[in-house]
């Protein structure tokens, strides 16, 4: 039972209780009670517990509000804030309330900083390895193929070939995923030439992606633009693997108010599904720069991802 239900039953018992007391106890308005007296006091008794049941009403709204904004709150989703209304316990609630989102969102913002940080560092790691040891291995498997090979007679050597092709696949897979792990192309390249050979990545026989980049993209700083690509691999990831896509347009603005990536497929949309893993993991990127990241589905079909960065303060102004 909500608190408003259980403070007007509670007045509602008592203004019950001392009507009663007025009709059938000693003190009444007359002895015994008249039908107009009765159907007065009666009408009173009403009155009073209409009158009362506005005020509460009215003095628990507040109340109302801050149950539901606590029930739907989503830190992923940062920003939204309470109206500092009511008197002034409720209105107390309200601006502790307030008090402890920015809080949590500031810790949620420093533990997701350092826990994207250990994971791009443990990318680098893993994809050092698989070019170090596992590439260099498959390298010298392939050259020794190459000698057994040369020396074998020609039914064996059909097989080997069969095998050296096998093993060269598997090389070029092992770097694509290197590669995926630890963007180097952005940091030699920038960030427009890296969607665009992400774009040429995710291209294969049933999917076609189309990039489209601005050539006066301002300085956004290596986070930003790590978000920036992170945020477009995970979008034609959905894209590629769950979508059922066949054309995905990637675009990248230079806005006025920052610079603006978009992701649309033609695939099957959303549908309703619950955020998975990947999409959350795009607004916890989103949160390290200030981004604003919508997802949702595309006009015509389809679903569309959108990551707004601002443009940094010191950026606008050496500018």
């Amino acid at each position: 039972m909500s608190l408003f239900w259980r403070i007007f039953l509670l007045n509602a018992v008592v203004l019950a209780v001392a009507l009663a007391l007025l009709m059938l106890g000693p003190v009444t308005v007359s002895t015994p009670v008249l039908l107009t007296e009765a159907l007065i006091l009666t009408c009173g008794l009403s009155a009073m517990l209409v009158a009362n049941g506005l005020l509460l009403r009215i003095g628990l709204a507040p109340l109302d509000r801050l149950s539901r904004t606590m029930g739907t709150i989503d830190l992923l989703r940062p920003g939204h804030r309470l109206a500092v209304t009511g008197h002034d316990g409720i209105a107390e609630l309200i601006r502790t309330f307030n008090t402890m989102l920015d809080r949590l969102e500031a810790e949620r913002a420093t533990s997701s900083a350092r826990a994207l940080s250990a994971q791009e560092a443990e990318r680098r790691r893993i994809a050092q390895e698989l070019h170090d040891e596992i590439g260099q291995t498959l390298t010298a498997v392939l050259l020794e193929l190459k000698r057994v090979a040369d020396q074998a007679p020609p039914p064996v050597r059909d097989q080997v070939h069969q095998v050296q092709e096998t093993t060269r696949n598997s090389l070029d897979e092992i770097r694509r995923i290197a590669r995926r792990l630890r963007p180097g192309v952005l940091a030699e390249l920038g960030l427009a030439s890296a969607l665009k050979a992400l774009a040429g990545e995710f291209s294969t026989a049933g999917l076609t992606v189309r990039p489209s980049v601005d050539n006066d993209l301002p300085e956004l700083g290596e986070e930003a633009e790590l978000v920036l690509y992170r945020v477009a691999q995970e979008a034609l990831t959905n894209s590629a693997r769950h979508a059922d896509a066949r054309h995905v347009a990637l675009t990248l603005r230079h806005r006025p108010d920052g610079v603006e990536l978009c992701i649309r497929d033609d695939g099957r949309g959303l549908r309703d599904a619950a955020e998975g893993a990947g999409i959350r993991g795009m607004r916890e990127r989103a949160l390290l720069v200030g981004a604003d990241l919508t997802v949702g589905p595309a006009r015509g079909g389809g679903s569309q991802v959108r990551l707004l960065v601002p443009i940094r303060q010191e950026a606008i102004a050496d500018g």
